[in-house]
């Protein structure tokens, strides 16, 4: 592995600022990180917009207000015309990327995806496909009776040019099996990155807090992350939000916006090859999302002209590229358009 521009910590150490230091203090070491490996007083952003193909799963999830069973009044798929309609339009409001996700559809097989990619490739060049989440890459493969290496191969020749972090939520099998039994273990999750990334696909990492897990099960999902990185290397960035409960079939308590901030700050410190990590102001809100470029972050995520999954349990924050832009001005920062792979992106 390269020189780092952070020290690396054990898991032991992460345990121990966890417990032992307080929200400022560890954000003022993790802002010290992204300093290191960020001098510059930017901050990152793209312009993409959030496209569910489809809203039927058979995974159910208890976590998810978003879903819709197979059979079950409201499920949809985007006809090929929908779906480009959508497009357009965000190649309007000046997008470049769209985020293409769905459900475990047991009726779509992988000449759906194939298609849907051939013709976005064909009707707008221009605009990167950062699609499908491992579960999906996992549920299809099953149905397909083909291994995750073929499965993928055909995507990305279709069109596929990065894949989200989807899916993850907490990779500790204990958490997995209570919140949602039927999606892929954890392994099965890390080992479609890695194939993604032998590929040559580049992705992004996520975690879900407040689904009732321990600082253990953090530690044991951001040790996943960092360790396959040491690997592949074919993370682009790292995006923690909180879990809301609106809505969902799961009681448990909302994680506060502090306990945000400190995992948060705990995983720049942690996560020391992961170059970027990303604000979650779509589940804090815009002034928290603020204060997260003060905590480690130093990318303000997507306009999300589109989003649907979080609004399903009743979060509805939007931000027009403008006011994007303004936030992060008036935290201090110089806003920069980027593209899924950090390489900046004029105009």
């Amino acid at each position: 592995m390269p020189d780092r521009a952070i020290s690396r910590i054990s898991v032991d150490e992460a345990r121990a600022l966890w417990g032992g230091e307080d929200v400022f203090s560890l954000g003022k070491k993790a802002h010290a990180a992204r300093l290191a490996l960020h001098p510059e007083p930017v901050v990152t952003y793209i312009v993409d917009r959030n496209i569910n193909y489809t809203n039927i799963c058979a995974c159910g999830c208890r976590f998810c207000a978003f879903f819709k069973a197979p059979g079950q009044p409201g499920g949809y798929v985007l006809s090929a015309t929908e779906l480009a309609d959508k497009v357009a339009e965000t190649v309007a409001l000046g997008g470049y990327q769209i985020l293409l996700q769905g459900g475990m559809h047991p009726d779509l097989h992988l000449d759906f995806y194939t298609g849907m990619l051939a013709s976005l490739r064909a009707g707008f060049p221009g605009v990167a496909v950062h699609g499908f989440s491992p579960p999906e890459i996992v549920f299809l493969a099953t149905m397909e009776g083909l291994s995750i290496a073929e499965v993928l191969t055909e995507l990305k020749a279709a069109g596929l040019t990065s894949l989200p972090g989807g899916g993850a939520e907490i990779l500790s099998d204990p958490i997995r099996s209570r919140v949602s039994p039927n999606k892929c273990p954890a392994d099965a999750w890390i080992g479609v990155m890695a194939e993604a990334h032998r590929l040559g696909l580049r992705s992004t990492a996520t975690m879900v807090i407040g689904l009732g897990e321990t600082i253990e099960h953090r530690l044991e999902h951001l040790s996943r992350l960092r360790d396959l990185q040491d690997q592949t290397g074919g993370f682009t960035a790292f995006i923690p939000w909180t879990f809301q409960p609106g809505n969902t079939a799961l009681t448990v308590p909302e994680a506060s916006s502090w306990e945000y901030l400190r995992l948060l700050a705990l995983s720049r410190l942690f996560l020391d090859n992961i170059p970027n990590i990303q604000a979650s102001w779509v589940t804090q809100g815009p002034m928290v999302g603020q204060m997260a470029l003060y905590f480690g972050a130093n990318d303000f995520g997507s306009t999300m002209i589109e989003e649907n999954v979080v609004a399903a349990a009743g979060v509805h924050f939007r931000l027009e590229e403008d006011e994007l832009r303004r936030l992060v001005v008036k935290a201090g920062f110089e806003p920069l358009r980027r593209n899924m792979d950090y390489t900046r992106r004029d105009g």
